[in-house]
């Protein structure tokens, strides 16, 4: 039934406000269809003579028309309602044609937003590079067994040239490294660098503008380039990158076999150079590396220092005189055991350095699948090293002044065991902050409690570890003679 208003709503807000006929749809509650109808027919009554008038095709009545209405109902309710389910809703309500015609309906009503084309922008000669990781399962001959394998890609946006490695994991650290591999490798550093929206380069987006991550940020302003990312939700803006992972999928790891990592690595270094670099690329119709000899000239110079990747990080000396970092025990001479000591790890190393700074110990990092837990120059006594108690009080006199009270009141109501509570209090650094054992403690002297179990108990159940897993130990059970020396 023809409707005057709804027409001259559809026509006025096409033509004179320039809405598409999708937002007129959604907002009239009307088809696409009926719309077209409405402006065909505006625009042939007035452009033509009556002579000229096309004629409207008769729609023949469907079963259909009584339930639209409920349709559109039910689809301001549910939006992703299957033509499964309508059509059972309709039945209900009596209809009695075919899923065909729902499903068609549906789908002509339906809001069905148009693909993107995809726009690869070009850029000047060391203007961009990307990277980006991905992981792939592979099978080594020597053992028969799958592995997941990370590769990490950086290439360059004019050239594409390609730099592709095999990394262990996908740490800030490992970034830093491969990239100045890359940087290396090709010479030169590009004047902006894309990466993704990995917490490694951008912490979080705010107010439509990424954070990115502090280190990151001094990372760039050393090799000076100017970090950029990839809109979240929006991966066909780091196509560049993306792509050549396919490439490296087709070309490299179908059809070959590997020994090993080892292998994989060496077979890769060979591809980049005699396939990768000299193919024709399918975009640029050139080889890569006749078009890296005109960027080459255009990248930054490298620095005559190169940044500092190690991870600096603090650890406290267990009750085992060693250093717990990733499963392995690094020794530390036995004087500093419970002291907090700064720690320098390298890609290969662990350097440890005394509260005052001094290095203290060295050690090259535990290789992976290493069964011996301890490193270093000796093995584990047989007896373990312990502390003199006068060391020990002076070190829980130094988390707080209050501290000295407590011991008091150990010494007085723990008369013989008072040495071993003392211990265990100092041992309790290893996993738990001053601020929080001296909360612990307060709570104690408040109770009356002198065991250092129930302080241990209080700070489990109301405490953050320093670490995800405990790092347990045993108390040293000493004789009531040995105690007294």
């Amino acid at each position: 039934m023809k409707d005057e208003k709804i027409d001259n709503t559809v026509v006025t807000l096409h033509l004179q406000r320039g809405w598409s006929i999708r937002r007129i749809s959604r907002d009239l509650g009307i088809s696409r269809k009926r719309i077209r109808r409405i402006l065909v027919s505006n625009a042939v009554m007035r452009d033509t003579t009556p002579v000229k008038q096309i004629p409207l095709k008769k729609k023949r009545p469907s079963k259909l028309d009584p339930y639209k209405e409920f349709i559109a109902e039910t689809l301001g309710k549910h939006h992703k309602i299957t033509g499964q389910r309508m059509y059972e809703l309709l039945k209900e309500k009596g209809y009695q044609g075919e899923i065909t015609i729902v499903r068609d309906y549906l789908k002509s009503i339906r809001e069905t937003g148009p693909k993107k084309p995809i726009k690869m922008v070009e850029t000047d000669p060391g203007q961009l590079a990307a990277h980006d990781w991905s992981d792939y399962q592979l099978i080594f001959t020597s053992t028969g067994k799958t592995e997941q394998v990370t590769f990490f890609s950086y290439i360059l946006g004019y050239s594409r040239r390609q730099y592709i490695a095999v990394v262990d994991d996908k740490k800030q650290q490992t970034l830093f490294r491969e990239l100045i591999a890359a940087f290396i490798y090709m010479d030169g550093v590009p004047r902006q660098i894309r990466s993704d929206n990995q917490k490694a380069c951008v912490i979080r987006w705010e107010l439509g503008r990424p954070v990115f991550n502090r280190k990151y940020l001094e990372f760039a302003t050393w090799y000076r380039f100017s970090p950029k990312t990839i809109t979240p939700h929006h991966p066909r803006e780091n196509l560049k990158v993306e792509r050549p992972f396919w490439y490296l999928e087709q070309n490299f790891l179908n059809g070959r076999e590997f020994k090993d990592r080892q292998d994989l690595k060496n077979q890769l270094q060979w591809w980049l150079r005699q396939v990768n670099d000299v193919r024709i690329h399918g975009t640029t119709r050139k080889r890569p590396i006749d078009m890296f000899i005109e960027e080459q000239p255009y990248l930054q110079t490298l620095p005559a220092n190169h940044y500092d990747t190690s991870l600096v990080t603090q650890k406290v000396v267990n009750q085992e005189s060693c250093i717990y970092w990733e499963g392995y025990q690094y020794v530390v001479p036995e004087q500093y055991m419970f002291e907090l000591c700064p720690l320098r790890i390298t890609e290969d190393q662990m350097i440890i350095y005394s509260p005052g700074g001094e290095q203290i110990a060295c050690h090259p990092l535990a290789e992976k699948g290493r069964k011996e837990r301890y490193v270093g120059e000796h093995k584990k006594p047989s007896k373990k090293p312990d502390l003199v108690i006068a060391d020990v009080i002076s070190r829980l006199e130094s988390f707080s002044p209050e501290m000295s009270g407590y011991i008091r009141q150990v010494k007085w109501h723990k008369p013989s065991s008072w040495r071993h509570h003392l211990r265990n209090l100092l041992a309790l650094k290893v996993n738990y902050r001053v601020e929080d054992i001296m909360v612990a403690v307060r709570r104690a002297r408040q109770y009356k409690v002198f065991e250092s179990g129930t302080i241990e108990k209080f700070l489990e159940n109301n405490s953050e570890p320093r670490y995800s897993i405990k790092l347990s130990f045993k108390p040293k059970k000493n004789s009531d003679h040995e105690q007294q020396k």
